[in-house]
């Protein structure tokens, strides 16, 4: 049986600003910008405590915490820090597998250190991450990633949490559905309009019924509601898009404006597809109004998009089919990636003789 740990940094961008200076810690945090249109990118707990979460609007963040402290994200130092962190993990296990800057699957079954229980393991990662970075982090073990996941947001902060074979089952039954790694808000709230508030609910459901609700997603929650994930912890997981949004400093249905816009979002997106050595041939242009309608719109070519102005051109191609007759609030560019672009590319530069197999 495998032995998985999922590690996930405690309010990660908050801690670090606390860390770094003085005059922030103990006090409500929130990293992100205070003016009118501003987002909250994450919070302290000190902060949480008032109710204040990342994605919250910034007007709305300081209403629930008058005395909310804003900071500017460093994200250079956050990323220098998730680095830290990485290679702290890369010395107990080859399979880690990031979800982002914070958090992360460990496959520790056959340790680097051969230890023989997990817990001792993620003990000492975290004991590690603290002394190396002065954060804490939390720790959830279990069989799967799908318990491991649940178990790091248990004891939140700085906790440790496991899930055992034998309590998998009865512990997924008494879940909140809400509490479902994988399933979010308006899943939920589609849930408990069905009757579906607990694990146990969603146990009673037949495969064929969660498919024929959700979609082929509905498979992941019959075997999740039976404590059961299949996946691998996969170091080598390919990212399937890299994109960049911005909200507007004011409504807008101005055309230079939005192509202004487009402009500085197209170079940040080329930038962070460069860092990362990111290729896709499709673009999605995605659009929010001000009566937070979202829409999107997308266009594949037959090339990577390797350059400013060809992926500028298809973004204002895309900008100009669509109803500017409403303001819009927000603007984004992504580019996305397929398994099948990947592998001819893969193909073409090694010249392989063999074709590949699922990823």
């Amino acid at each position: 049986m495998r032995k998985i740990i999922h590690i996930d940094m405690d309010a990660f961008y908050a801690s670090i600003e606390q860390r770094d200076h003085e005059e922030f810690r103990g006090k409500p945090l929130a990293v992100g910008f205070s003016g009118e249109r501003g987002v909250v990118a994450a919070a302290s707990y000190e902060a949480r405590k008032f109710g204040v979460h990342s994605a919250m609007s910034s007007k709305q963040a300081i209403q629930r915490c008058p005395n909310l402290i804003f900071t500017s994200a460093r994200f250079e130092i956050y990323r220098s820090v998730s680095k830290q962190i990485r290679n702290i993990f890369f010395q107990y296990t080859d399979l880690v597998e990031p979800l982002s800057f914070d958090e992360a699957f460990l496959d520790v079954t056959n340790s680097l250190k051969n230890k023989e229980f997990a817990r001792d393991i993620a003990k000492e990662i975290k004991d590690k991450i603290f002394k190396e970075t002065g954060l804490t982090a939390s720790a959830g073990i279990s069989f799967n990633k799908f318990l491991a996941k649940i178990a790091s947001d248990y004891n939140k902060p700085d906790g440790l949490f496991i899930i055992t074979p034998q309590k998998a089952e009865k512990f997924v039954e008494n879940l909140r559905i809400e509490n479902f790694f994988g399933i979010g808000k308006k899943t939920a709230e589609k849930m408990h309009q069905l009757g579906i508030n607990t694990g146990w609910d969603l146990k009673q459901k037949s495969e064929e019924e969660l498919i024929k609700l959700f979609g082929k997603q509905g498979s992941v929650y019959y075997l999740n509601a039976r404590a059961i994930d299949n996946r691998e912890v996969n170091p080598n997981r390919i990212r399937k898009s890299v994109g960049s949004e911005n909200t507007l400093m004011e409504d807008t249905n101005s055309l230079p404006k939005l192509c202004s816009e487009l402009d500085s979002i197209c170079r940040d997106v080329l930038q962070r597809m460069n860092k990362i050595s990111f290729k896709g041939r499709t673009v999605i242009l995605k659009i929010k109004y001000s009566d937070f309608k979202v829409i999107s719109k997308s266009k594949t070519i037959t090339s990577f998009i390797t350059d400013f102005p060809l992926l500028y051109k298809i973004a204002l191609e895309l900008l100009y089919t669509v109803n500017i007759d409403k303001k819009i609030r927000l603007i984004g560019i992504s580019i996305k990636n397929s398994k099948s672009e990947l592998m001819e590319d893969m193909q073409k530069n090694f010249q392989l003789k063999i074709p590949f197999k699922d990823f």
